[in-house]
């Protein structure tokens, strides 16, 4: 790939919301103390965003607006698009693509669109011998992405187990903290600014899904595949399994995983997990963000930071800024881009583990007895079970901790035992983590 050889680095930023200004304010505070790191000036030439009229805190008196994001890509005095719009479809992936094609460096936050698109926008950049920089796009101010591509670069990488959303995370921690419920904790973090209105993406694991993928292709030199990738969210979690989980020694953490099995294909799933409370990943709380990696020589290594905001997120795009002014590069997913493997995914049925199935059931004799049959069936082995009485003529909780077992059996049992006319919601599974 290219290095930008002038002596200053003209920046354009598409999107001006939280991050984008963010981006905005430490080019211009910081601007002697990323010169002397580059030895080059970092300016911004151009932004676009929705609301030119919007008080942002920021001075654009000598910068150039565009309405249209697009024409940011062909701008004469742009080196450089900093593309902070999000979502995975136009315009961020029209001016990403144009910006590449017409020879920019492009540096993104976006996980979805790379996360969809990643293979192809790639592709672009190598072909244009440009980079395409996406640190700030997983675990926000958390350098992980250079950790994996370049830190652990001579590792064969095991295994990857991420805390990704530090919403979900922030959820999590407060249920157990407070002993509430899913639904009462969710609208306090709507009210606080650490959910969104529309929490989906967020809460159902999209959000977590979409990392994780660039995270597998950087760890095993695989194409990014969201398509098939197994995703569970926390919405259906109860204080009660909070509590369960604490007596079994664990915490529950929205964990994504990744790693290859013996038949060449790569599990990649996300799901609310158990996770033993002597693993570092049980420790990462709040809003915070967490990631551990294993590694055939260096061993275990673990990261933790804020994954999400204004500063971190902006922090790390103005690093991979810094080093597109230095002439740094690297092939996007660690290798280039003919050498991806179109590796099969693995779901969350080739998943091979203990796990915790909780059942909601009528309270009357014999349910056990009508359960325990369908389990054998699938060979599925007890190691506890709990049952939790409410009061009279309330259904009842039945949590079962297997002993080790497919995912898929799991999965089948579960579906037989939902069709029971003694079961009244559909069974809650989540994998318990060794690590």
């Amino acid at each position: 790939m290219t290095a930008h050889t002038s002596k200053t680095l003209r920046v354009a930023l598409a999107g001006l919301g939280t991050v984008g200004a963010g981006t905005f304010r430490i080019l211009t505070q910081n601007a002697k103390i990323l010169e002397s790191r580059t030895g080059v000036v970092l300016t911004v030439s151009a932004v676009s965003a929705r609301n030119k009229n919007k008080d942002r805190g920021i001075d654009l008196a000598n910068v150039a607006w565009e309405d249209d994001p697009l024409k940011l890509a062909v701008r004469d005095d742009v080196d450089v698009i900093v593309e902070v719009m999000g979502g995975e479809g136009d315009p961020a992936y029209a001016l990403v693509k144009t910006a590449l094609e017409n020879k920019k460096h492009v540096v993104t936050a976006n996980k979805a669109l790379l996360a969809y698109h990643g293979t192809e926008l790639s592709a672009i950049a190598e072909q244009n011998g440009v980079s395409l920089c996406y640190e700030a796009a997983v675990a926000g101010g958390i350098p992980i992405i250079k950790m994996i591509r370049e830190g652990l670069g001579a590792n064969n990488i095991s295994g990857l187990y991420g805390i990704m959303n530090g919403t979900c995370n922030y959820i999590l921690t407060t249920m157990e903290r407070t002993g509430e419920n899913f639904a009462d904790v969710l609208s306090q973090a709507q009210k606080l600014g650490y959910a969104e209105a529309d929490p989906t993406l967020d809460v159902g694991g999209g959000d977590s899904g979409h990392k994780l993928v660039l995270l597998c292709a950087l760890a095993f030199g695989c194409k990014p595949d969201f398509k098939n990738l197994s995703v569970a969210g926390i919405d259906r979690l109860s204080a009660e399994d909070i509590q369960i989980a604490s007596e079994f020694g664990c915490r529950i953490k929205l964990i994504g995983q990744a790693k290859k099995l013996e038949d060449g294909r790569i599990l990649q799933m996300v799901a609310p997990s158990l996770v033993p409370k002597t693993s570092p990943l049980a420790h990462v709380d709040g809003v915070l963000n967490g990631i551990f990696a294993q590694g055939d020589f260096v061993g275990p290594s673990f990261v933790e930071g804020r994954g999400a905001g204004e500063g971190p997120t902006a922090s790390a795009i103005v690093a991979d800024m810094m080093d597109i002014a230095k002439g740094t590069a690297a092939p996007v997913f660690g290798v280039p881009v003919n050498d991806l493997a179109a590796s099969p995914t693995a779901t969350a049925s080739d998943w091979s583990g203990e796990f915790y199935v909780r059942l909601v059931v009528e309270d009357r004799p014999g349910v056990i007895a009508e359960i325990a049959p369908i389990l054998r069936d699938h060979r599925i082995s007890i190691e506890s079970l709990i049952q939790r009485g409410r009061s009279q003529d309330e259904p009842v909780s039945i949590v079962i901790m297997t002993h080790e077992a497919k995912g898929g059996d799991i999965a089948d049992a579960c579906t037989e035992i939902a069709d029971l006319s003694c079961v009244l919601d559909n069974p809650l599974v989540m994998p318990v983590l060794n690590i």
